[in-house]
């Protein structure tokens, strides 16, 4: 087994199980906002970057209400939720000019959701060659910007 020093992640791993929804946002609280790195907000929902990205630029596009499935939602919110996801893509794709995107949902724990009890979409920016030989040969990703710099960056070009 690979091993990674990584004591960020410790204060993660000891937080005693958080009874609240890390995505059960107050709607438009700036300072709340910068703190989570939501990107944007619609009426309905909103996007905040992945703080435990697959690659840099990974978001997630969420509604604003604690749904757990696709059929929860009213056709005005399924209109917003991928308004924000196109809103915020022209985000990414300005400041990090990406060549393609990965979207995934993943409904139920089985299916690999960390967070199954509020419905999110991950938005993940991908770059021909963003594999190189550390995942090949050691199982590992590199993630080589801050989400404080990613989060300045993409604020910054709206």
């Amino acid at each position: 087994m690979n091993k990674i020093w990584a004591p960020w992640r410790i204060k993660y791993i000891r937080k005693p199980e958080n009874k609240k929804c890390v995505l059960c946002l107050p709607s438009k609280n700036k300072a709340i906002d910068k703190k989570r790195f939501v990107i944007l907000r619609g009426k309905h929902s909103f996007s905040v970057l992945n703080i435990y990205p697959y690659n840099n630029g990974h978001f997630m596009a969420c509604p604003v209400k604690h749904i757990k499935k696709l059929e929860e939602l009213k056709q005005a919110e399924i209109l917003d939720l991928f308004d924000v996801i196109k809103k915020t893509i022209k985000l990414v794709d300005k400041a990090l000019k990406p060549k393609g995107y990965n979207l995934g949902i993943n409904l139920g724990k089985v299916s690999g959701a960390g967070i199954d009890k509020h419905l999110h979409i991950h938005v993940v920016p991908r770059w021909n060659g963003d594999t190189n030989f550390m995942p090949i040969i050691s199982n590992t990703k590199v993630i080589s910007q801050s989400l404080k710099d990613l989060y300045k960056r993409l604020v910054k070009v709206k």
